[in-house]
């Protein structure tokens, strides 16, 4: 069957998935951002429905003080006797390892249960026949272990051992450990989240092994192809609505020459797989759906809805929605602050514009693009002109100029760059900053956006379109999101 490709747009990385009756949920990292682990739901794993989050309450991250790149990495959703689990590292966070429940997967879910044996990432969560839960995890970058827990204390029920020291590539990573007849499988990740990603599995008559590897691995990879989607794995088998298998998985949409720059970062892609003599093997995702254009106004006479992200606390800590629309007040820290007055949207498609009215007329702030905390592009207004700022590896340059008086509008667009070399743009895609005010736009400059880029950020994060308040009170209206799949 041919699956929408990407499965979930925008940056969505580390997929994990559990069928119960019929229903698909699946959750992903969010690293730095909150609400954490947004849980997506299907019935045939084609149309999707963001439920919620499992992380809506910042102390169940604690992510207040956690540096980029560190924080929620590397989700597993299963269940097991009426109860959802989510387990999760919070990196370079105080929690550590964290095991969340509910009977609901819309939530609201547990505090969670810190389990301080797990001293690695990417936390797996299985059960033998006597219900004894097993938590395989990756001793990064050496090899993948494994313990026993007692998950209603998190206390370790023996100890750490190790299980699979992978195929031999770079960094296993990612393990999921799944009963299938009379074997158990050990699926991995190994080569690096990068071009080298790579889908590896070994199989044991024992949860706890040995394991031996599969002869053919690995048994998925996009790596030296010029396929459109690269970096694949990361994966997690499901059943498919038709009896077959598949594997989700997370892969990039790089753009432009040579395929070199991802500007949504790490997206979710589902895969086929057929199984061969008792192994599986996946078939890479081949082609990019070409979805229909969205265009999105926000609604802001109610709270924001669950698309809505900001940087290490909530967007109801951030921003407030009245009838005149939306109010950000800042603290005097800027975009690259540890919790900035920000909150945005991921970025879906590779073109886009991104546009607010704003009312900074007692405030500054405007409008903002955000890989991390030392890449941000921006459009700010104050009450004496507007500045357009490129923040890269925490060099800054500004745009300054004034426009009409009248009502502003704050913009960002983005233009895919073509893979032709006649085009002569060899970067990801072309960023244009501008402001309008009385029927006229002003650019205030254009850019390579080659550098705000999952490639050249290595934040593993993808971008994320918003609004922002430094000082004052700032006033939005009007936020449209337009966003399209062509990129020729």
């Amino acid at each position: 069957m041919t699956w929408p490709a990407p499965l979930v747009p925008g940056f969505h990385p580390d997929p994990s998935i559990v069928l119960v009756d019929g229903v698909y949920t699946l959750v992903t990292s969010t690293f730095e951002y909150l609400p954490g682990l947004p849980v997506h739901r299907s019935t045939d794993l084609v149309t999707w429905e963001l439920l919620g989050h499992v992380m809506t309450r910042p102390e169940q991250a604690l992510l207040a003080d956690v540096p980029t790149p560190g924080g929620v990495w590397a989700p597993t959703i299963r269940h097991h006797d009426g109860l959802y689990y989510c387990i999760v590292t919070v990196m370079m966070g105080p929690r550590g390892c964290v095991v969340f429940t509910t009977e609901d997967p819309a939530g609201p879910w547990s505090d969670g249960t810190s389990i301080p044996a797990v001293t690695g990432i990417d936390p797996d969560l299985a059960w033998d026949d006597d219900g004894t839960a097993y938590v395989t995890f990756a001793a990064f970058p050496h090899d993948l272990q494994q313990v026993a827990v007692d998950l209603t204390t998190g206390q370790a029920l023996e100890a750490v051992r190790a299980v699979w020291a992978g195929s031999g590539l770079y960094a296993p990573e990612g393990p999921h450990l799944y009963r299938r007849d009379d074997w158990w499988y050990l699926l991995a990740a190994e080569g690096g989240t990068d071009r080298g990603h790579a889908v590896t599995i070994a199989r044991s008559r024992s949860p706890r092994g040995p394991f031996i590897g599969c002869p053919h691995n690995p048994v998925l990879s996009s790596r030296s192809t010029g396929l459109p989607v690269q970096n694949q794995g990361h994966a997690d088998l499901v059943t498919t609505p038709d009896g077959g298998d598949a594997m989700v998985l997370l892969g990039v949409r790089p753009q432009g020459l040579a395929q070199a720059f991802s500007p949504m970062g790490r997206e979710t892609f589902l895969a086929d797989v057929t199984w061969t003599d008792g192994w599986p093997t996946g078939r890479p995702v081949t082609e990019v759906t070409d979805a229909p254009p969205e265009s999105l106004t926000v609604d802001l006479s109610e709270p924001l809805d669950n698309e809505w992200v900001a940087v290490r606390r909530t967007p109801t800590e951030v921003a407030t929605t009245t009838p005149d629309g939306l109010l950000i007040t800042g603290d005097g820290s800027g975009l690259d602050a540890m919790q900035p007055s920000f909150v945005g949207i991921r970025q879906r498609h590779p073109r886009v514009s991104f546009s607010a009215a704003v009312d900074a007329s007692v405030g500054v702030g405007g409008v903002a693009l955000r890989l991390d905390g030392d890449h941000i592009l921006a459009v700010e207004a104050d009450s004496t002109g507007i500045t357009a700022r490129a923040t890269l590896a925490r060099l800054e340059h500004t745009w300054s100029t004034t426009v009409a008086d009248g009502k502003l509008r704050l913009g960002i667009d983005l233009e895919p760059a073509s893979p032709d070399f006649r085009d002569g743009m060899v970067g990801a895609d072309n960023v244009t900053l501008w402001a309008e005010s009385a029927g006229t736009r002003t650019v205030l400059t254009e850019l390579d956006g080659r550098y705000w880029t999952y490639e050249s950020a290595k934040s593993f994060t993808g971008r994320v379109l918003g609004l922002y308040a430094v000082t004052g009170t700032v006033a939005f209206a009007d936020v449209t999101y337009q966003g399209s799949d062509r990129t020729g």
